[in-house]
């Protein structure tokens, strides 16, 4: 029983819980069946699942509390649960994480954490069509990476990104796996009732085998450090939960086996390798366990548990985040419902001014020269060891951070290392010789002391588009001359040119070197030096400093604002001189600080200022108006992006407009067809059975539907596809496996019986047909594409064909008209996208590299028909979204991956708000991107999921939605037998306001520009656009100032009399105190004409009122005098 008198530094180490001040509140948090903890944490970050379907993670500061909002930036992981996540011992920022969507993904967070929403990850690895359980990263060696999928353990090498190793020996799931402290083994806990050590260097990997607890509930498994022994929690045959310490090298036999209660909660083990402490928390229980682990009998010695709030999940963090100097030993992280609650182990001392160091052992580092590669050809390299003690730390008591770069940079840093390695060593007199030569070359002594004096670059901001010889950005993006400039824009240009050659004359004193890069400022420079040039009177000193310490970029937003200083100007007064030396950047009034909130909505009226657009002419026209086209959605400023639609909601109408009781819905349609179109009136439903019947709805007709028969139209053979004529409600082309396509005419009522008598009917194609899509701005024009490779322009009218458009060799996936209707793109299985210019070839006029999966695709135009956007599958079966330039498809801008899922994504896309909508046939969840002219070209939006699996999704022409309630988008959703309306908003304050920011004009869809007969002699003409704004509904601009209001132009009007004639005060009356004569004189005819218009009466109230008499006034006082005597008399 020596046990009992042995010391032990650590018995009474009791918890400590911080107020509720300190804890992470708010939170959003679900209940997920997965074998992970549902929380991680670094030296630097912690990370949790978040909300109750749990594909994102919360990536917070570990040392982060307060409430934290539903709208903060997100890790979006994962298009389903994430099961199990973790930190690399060697990289605080390096995150690793495994989902029920069946991949494993590794992720970089920045060092100063996310700032925003965070989709673009690392690199990923696909399981298949298995389940990832757990991740985990390798304790010893860097970029070693194992996970577990259904029976199946493998090893990823990061660096290769290729798989190292996998095992399959496992009968059931895997439930746990653990590492030994030196990497050498790995211990697994799986379904079928065996705990097994491997050894994956070994040919036969699994060593040893054992039965663990008798319950197929959940266990986990832990090795207990460096030494022998591991440790299992999990439930026996009476579903008690238990505890079993084993020794690997006599595995069968336990050496400790401990019933706990009955409670239903895996015990989750925290263990401890430098102190020996195991801490045990269960799923939803109230109460964290803590033991300290023995050697020798008892093994397992109860210590003070803590008692607190429901437990969802807990990790431990880091010892080199501990606060060592309060005797903090080890800091459990516990997750709720609603928090992140960081539970102290504090070991209690009389005082803590000094640092204990029998409680710290040194701890394993967070360095390693061991590689994957090199650990799986048998090298062992232990961890360095690093004490705790503040005294010999850099920072002191302050946690050891290991934050790096990305994966890539990581990755080139180890391939690097690599080939020094390699590099024969040169010997002492060849590195005296080299010596000796740069010692005598004075020039790179000048390099070196120029390179010092650089100013540290920061990060940048903005990153330019790449363009070809041909294209430069001061081609594409240059201002193009006002109409009726007068001369004014010309001396603006010459600006630029001065500063432009002033650059090139400071830099041409500098040594130039192909590795240096353009510096562009941080964001807190650029704060520092914007608030620093408020205080000064003359705001040039502020742009001087930015040109002479930073290399300028001319961006758009400069641009801009140098076209509205000139147009400004142009509308105050031509005589007005304009500096030559001034910035191209706005002046700002020099009293604009003395109020914040007027600096800041100037700032905000400036930055929103309207550009000038790409199909406004470049020459100035005299006798014509022009209207404003509208003007395209700021999307990025320098302190980040904007989005107007990042926090749109979608609402299900209720169900009073529900169509219900559809019944026997087709799911035979080819991939290739969407399933399921609507318009303002009525909505086209394939359902199953021969003939190949689609079943009308009226819109309007609302409700449950009587059993019996569904009126149809029924077609005798297979349907291929089907779609609504955008400029005839009533008419519908769909195509059939015959190669012949019928014109239908619904009547105005609607269907009352089936009938199979079309309007028109003709063949298309001699075989099955893939598609059929009308053209978005000329009537009666029909483009059908077939199994027989071509693409046929139809002449509706007529019932003939005009173009046929060739060089498929392989099944077409999609097809989408431009917006102008003069181009036509595929997409297509030999993983080729093509766009054609119809009435002037047959071939295509550009071609690019589109998806690799061959399950199937979608295309479509976004932004005026710019860029092209492909949704389509990679090689391992996971969808994928893809953004082209319209005039270069041979690498796209971006692409990002979604999930993996059998379902083709079909696009919906909003060019008004440049919002792409995304779901597929089966899916819950309808995504939604924005669409952007500048990196990283496909933004994240707030998903929308539902509560049941749709069929199909179609939205409607933008002139059905309200406006008025801020909705800018409107769809229907097919479900398994409902039709429901599903209505887009954004969230607005002012909503009795139209908000002509989120509604610029639109085009008008829904009437043709053209007949097909002009169509077809080339004869092209634009879309005309008009206002969705109500009648008697005022502006959102116009009410707080916004482009396009008057107040703006006042604003900007005064802004340059100030830069052009020198300071001048302004006042809330709109007019400056110091006026001239014409002005003053014209408000006093503006004051007489007011005054003569209303009634003046200068009588007072009091003079009707009727006085007293003199006569009466001396009776009163007789009366008074009377009264006073005889008082006086009586006492």
């Amino acid at each position: 029983m020596a046990w009992r008198f042995k010391a032990s530094k650590y018995k009474n180490a009791a918890p400590i819980v911080p107020k509720p001040e300190t804890y992470v509140r708010d939170v959003c948090v679900g209940s997920y069946q997965t074998y992970g903890n549902n929380i991680a944490a670094s030296a630097k970050f912690m990370a949790f699942n978040w909300d109750h379907a749990g594909s994102s993670l919360a990536v917070l500061p570990i040392d982060d509390s307060g409430r934290k909002s539903k709208l903060m930036p997100l890790l979006h992981a994962h298009s389903d649960t994430v099961t199990d996540m973790d930190f690399s011992p060697f990289h605080d920022g390096l995150l690793a994480t495994g989902s029920q969507d069946c991949l494993v993904k590794i992720w970089h967070i920045p060092e100063e954490g996310l700032q925003e929403s965070l989709s673009n990850c690392e690199c990923t690895f696909s399981h298949k069509q298995r389940r990832v359980e757990t991740v985990g990263f390798h304790p010893t060696s860097n970029f070693l990476l194992h996970s577990t999928s259904f029976t199946t353990l493998t090893l990823w090498d990061l660096v290769s990104q290729q798989e190292l190793f996998s095992n399959t020996d496992h009968s059931d799931v895997i439930q746990s796996v653990s590492w030994k402290k030196d990497g050498a083994l790995l211990a697994t806990s799986s379904k079928d009732k065996q705990v097994r050590i491997i050894d994956p260097r070994v040919e036969n990997s699994c060593i040893s085998t054992a039965n663990s607890h008798q319950s197929i509930k959940d266990s986990r498994i832990v090795w207990l450090g460096d030494s022998n022994r591991i440790l299992t929690t999990g439930f026996d045959s009476q579903r008690l939960r238990q505890i079993i310490i084993r020794d690997v090298r006599n595995l069968t036999e336990t050496e400790k086996t401990l019933e706990l209660d009955c409670s239903t909660g895996i015990l989750i083990p925290l263990y401890d390798a430098d102190t020996g402490m195991l801490f045990l928390a269960g799923k939803g229980d109230t109460t964290i366990g803590y033991m300290e682990v023995t050697d020798k009998e008892p093994y397992l010695i109860e210590g003070i548990r803590h008692s607190g709030e429901q437990t969802k999940g807990a990790c431990l963090i880091p010892k080199r985040a501990l606060n060592v100097m309060q005797g903090e030993v080890n800091r459990i992280m516990q997750l709720t419902s609603n928090s992140v609650i960081p539970i102290t182990y504090q070991v209690p001392r009389k005082t803590y001014r000094e640092y204990h160091a029998d409680l710290y052992p040194d701890t394993s580092g967070y360095s390693t020269e061991l590689t994957a590669e090199q650990w799986y050809q048998g090298k062992n390299i232990p961890v360095p060891k690093i004490s705790l003690d503040p005294a010999k730390r850099k920072n002191g008591d302050e946690p050891i951070v290991v934050h790096k770069g990305n994966l890539q940079l990581l990755i080139q840093e180890c391939k690097t290392e690599k080939t020094s390695e390699k590099t024969p060593k040169a010997n002492d007199a060849q590195l005296q010789q080299a010596n000796k030569n740069e010692s005598n070359n004075p020039v790179k002594e000048k390099v070196k002391d120029i390179e010092k004096e650089k100013p540290r670059l920061g990060p940048k901001p903005f990153t330019a588009p790449k363009f070809t010889e041909s294209e430069s950005f001061d081609k594409i993006f240059s201002v193009p001359a006002a109409p009726g400039s007068n001369g004014i824009h010309e001396e603006t240009s010459s600006e630029i040119e001065n500063v432009e050659n002033e650059q090139q004359a400071a830099l041409s004193e500098e040594p130039k070197d192909v590795s240096d890069k353009p510096k562009t400022p941080s964001t807190a420079e650029r704060r520092k030096l914007f608030e620093s040039g408020s205080k000064d009177n003359d705001d040039d000193s502020l742009d001087n400093e930015l040109a002479g310490n930073f290399e300028r970029t001319k961006s758009i937003a400069e641009r801009r604002k140098i076209y509205e200083r000139s147009q400004s100007n142009q509308e105050t007064s031509g005589n007005v001189p304009e500096k030559s030396e001034g910035s191209p950047i706005m002046m700002r009034r020099k009293d604009s600080f003395k109020n914040r909130k007027n600096t800041e909505s100037l700032k905000e009226d400036n930055r929103k200022s309207a550009p000038i657009t790409k199909q406004q002419s470049l020459e100035p026209i005299a006798a014509k108006k022009v209207e404003n086209p509208p003007a395209p959605k700021r999307t990025s400023t320098v302190f980040g992006r904007v989005s107007k639609f990042r926090h749109l909601k979608g609402t299900p109408a209720h169900k009073s407009m529900h169509i219900e009781n559809i019944r026997n819905l087709s799911r035979q349609i080819p991939g290739e067809c969407d399933g399921f179109h609507a318009n303002p009136e009525r909505v086209a439903v394939p359902l199953s059975g021969p003939g190949g019947k689609i079943a009308i709805f009226e819109l309007k007709k609302t409700g449950r539907l009587p059993d019996g028969v569904i009126p149809a139209l029924v077609h005798g053979n297979n349907i291929m596809d089907f779609q609504w004529d955008p400029f005839e409600n009533r008419r519908l082309a769909v195509a059939c496996d015959d190669g012949v396509v019928k014109l239908w005419m619904i009547p105005e009522n609607g269907l009352v019986e089936p009938t199979n008598e079309a309007e028109s009917e003709f063949n298309a194609h001699l075989d099955k047909i893939y598609f059929i899509k009308f053209h978005p701005t000329a009537k009666d024009v029909l483009a059908t594409g077939s199994f027989d490779m071509t693409i046929k322009i139809w002449d509706l009218s007529t019932l003939t064909e005009k173009y046929v458009l060739r060089d498929h060799v392989d099944q077409m996936f999609s097809f989408a008209w431009s917006p102008c209707g003069s181009f036509c793109s595929t997409v297509s299985k030999d993983g080729k996208i093509r766009v054609y210019k119809p009435r002037n070839s047959e071939t295509p006029v550009r071609e690019g590299k589109g998806p690799v999966g061959n399950r199937g695709a979608r295309i479509i135009w976004a932004l005026d028909g710019n860029f092209i956007v492909v949704m389509g599958f990679d090689k391992v079966s996971e969808r994928q979204i893809m953004v082209f330039n319209a005039n270069d498809l041979n690498n796209p801008l971006n692409t990002i991956g979604l999930d993996v899922s059998p379902a083709i994504l079909i696009p919906s896309y909003d060019e008004d708000s440049s919002t792409l909508f995304l779901t597929g046939k089966g899916d819950s969840t309808i995504y939604a991107f924005e669409i952007t002219e500048e990196t990283p070209y496909i933004c994240h939006l707030s998903h929308h999921r539902s509560n049941n699996l749709h069929q199909g999704l179609s939205f409607l022409p933008k002139n059905v939605c309200d406006v008025s309630v801020v909705e800018f988008a409107k769809a229907l959703r097919l479900t398994n037998n409902s039709i429901e309306p599903l209505s887009f908003t954004v969230p607005r304050i002012k909503t009795d306001l139209f908000q002509d920011d989120l509604f610029p004009p639109t085009r008008i869809t829904w009437k043709p520009t053209v007949t097909s007969a002009e169509w077809f002699s080339g004869k092209d003409k634009a879309v005309q656009r008009i206002s969705l704004k109500p009648e008697g509904m005022d502006l959102l601009s116009e009410s707080q100032g916004q482009p396009n209001s008057t107040s703006e132009k006042t604003i900007n009007k005064l802004a340059n009399q100030t830069q052009n004639s020198g300071y001048q005060p302004y006042n809330r009356l709109g007019w400056n105190a110091d006026m001239s004569g014409q002005t003053k004189t014209k408000q006093d005819e503006i004051s007489k004409s007011v005054s003569s218009r209303l009634e003046v009466n200068l009588k007072l109230e009091q003079d009707d009122m009727e006085g007293v008499d003199e006569n009466e006034w001396d009776d009163k006082r007789k009366f008074v005098g009377r009264r006073m005597q005889y008082t006086t008399k009586s006492k």
